[in-house]
């Protein structure tokens, strides 16, 4: 008896057109302007690049750009994923409005967010007039900075975790529940390990983000440099005066930088996920 199968459909061309057209693309945004990047700096000997990147003020950018953006990961991972809890377990009124708002940073120019901030945490501004009374100043401060870039990245967090909280089984926490865990318990044992890929995630991308932040941190920072200067301006400030050699040279750091922070995110979600399995 002979059988004839039908021959499944695909909206998409074949593997080898879709893949071909996908790598052209990727190819003219990604790769070359990445590669031409590393050409172009090592046209540079080694003992110049090294001397360039190790500059007392490049090493100083570099740390304010890198403690900034890492504090303000760490409290968009906190508050991130209070933020995604409400919005998945709790109704209340406008709370589709707030749910649109979390895209807010998406959408909004950098440098509008980057006025506004400024605007309300300047001494005589609504925000930072408050916390001037107490002796906290707000812009053209490395607090100032850490603001911005929690206004910038708060959105990865929420949105890697949301639609995993969405998908969670409550069956889980039910149970745990009947057998006497507590709620403390039951989010440390039943819900945080469902959901710390997703946060892992969600931070890394979020750290990345703001670790080449621009339009939203240079009106806040104050851009004095040893202090509130970061990299990305830094590598504006070379290109402004024609040192393109400098500027690809600090620029190839960020680079391997923000590659050394996806490289850890894939590391860290692969074990994460081969725990969560185990168990």
């Amino acid at each position: 008896m002979i059988r004839f199968t039908k021959k499944s459909k695909n909206i998409i061309p074949g593997f080898g057109l879709s893949l071909g057209i996908t790598l052209t693309i990727l190819s003219f945004i990604v790769i070359i302007p990445l590669i031409s990047l590393v050409i172009f700096t090592a046209k540079m000997s080694l003992s110049d690049f090294i001397h360039v990147v190790t500059r007392p003020r490049v090493l100083a950018s570099l740390k304010v750009s890198v403690s900034t953006a890492f504090v303000a990961s760490v409290i968009n991972a906190i508050f991130g994923v209070l933020l995604a809890w409400i919005l998945v377990r709790y109704d209340f009124p406008w709370k589709r409005l707030l749910d649109g708002l979390i895209e807010l940073p998406f959408a909004l120019p950098t440098a509008v967010a980057g006025i506004a901030i400024t605007h309300l945490t300047v001494t005589n501004g609504w925000v930072g007039s408050i916390f001037d009374k107490i002796g906290i100043k707000i812009a053209y401060t490395k607090v100032g900075i850490t603001v911005a870039l929690i206004f910038i990245g708060i959105p990865f967090i929420v949105r890697t975790v949301q639609p995993v909280l969405e998908t969670l089984d409550k069956d889980y926490e039910n149970v745990a529940s009947v057998l006497g865990a507590s709620k403390i318990q039951i989010f440390f044992h039943v819900i945080l390990p469902e959901i710390l890929p997703s946060i892992i995630a969600g931070t890394t991308m979020a750290f990345a983000r703001c670790l080449g932040e621009y339009g939203s941190v240079v009106f806040i920072a104050g851009n004095t440099p040893y202090e509130t200067e970061i990299t990305p301006l830094l590598i504006m400030s070379e290109l402004q005066e024609y040192d393109y050699t400098s500027a690809t040279a600090i620029a190839l750091v960020m680079l391997v930088i923000a590659f050394a922070i996806l490289f850890f995110n894939a590391v860290i979600q692969h074990r994460t996920a081969r725990i969560v399995c185990a168990r």
